[in-house]
């Protein structure tokens, strides 16, 4: 049995994870078995994230001190619920959660909340499809590449043109 001291304390981790979290997900996870559970939760850690099942009376009492995730998550509060924190890119968690759910259908996103705004199903989705922050600095760089690329062949062709067809690399003969 849980003591009311007990209870408080659970509160107040909840809170304190609400505060440190650039996102949160609820997920239905009734019916899944514990070794699927513990790949998710293996997953979720490499996306700088973390699950904990949480008592719905409970989570409600930590939701008081965050209004808005209040507000997107106390309808969801319903049946067993566990709560996703998402202390890194709140894209690669959906990411995570998206690809267990394609695999373990019994999964179910409830609903989200990223940067005070409630997250619904569509928005979970693409949110999942994103690229992170390291494909997308690799995407930028290719981009900046691309055009000096582009440049020096350019350059390179010019040159080749103006000494007559000989390599740009090699000496123009002396007259």
């Amino acid at each position: 049995m849980i003591t009311r001291a007990d209870k408080e304390q659970e509160i107040k981790l909840i809170t304190e994870k609400f505060g440190k979290a650039k996102g949160a997900f609820i997920v239905d996870f009734k019916g899944i078995k514990v070794e699927q559970v513990t790949r998710l939760r293996k997953s979720l850690n490499t996306a700088d994230s973390e699950m904990k099942v949480v008592r719905n009376t409970l989570a409600k009492r930590a939701f008081k001190d965050h209004p808005a995730i209040e507000k997107a998550f106390s309808t969801s509060m319903k049946g067993t619920n566990a709560i996703v924190f998402s202390y890194g890119e709140v894209n690669a968690t959906a990411k995570a959660l998206a690809d267990f759910a394609k695999d373990v259908e019994i999964l179910q996103i409830k609903t989200g909340v990223m940067d005070g705004e409630a997250l619904d199903d569509a928005k979970i989705k693409f949110l999942a499809t994103l690229p992170g922050k390291d494909q997308l600095r690799a995407m930028f760089l290719g981009t900046l590449l691309g055009a000096g690329s582009a440049l020096a062949r350019c350059l390179n062709a010019y040159a080749e043109k103006m000494n007559g067809g000989a390599v740009a690399t090699e000496e123009a003969p002396q007259a």
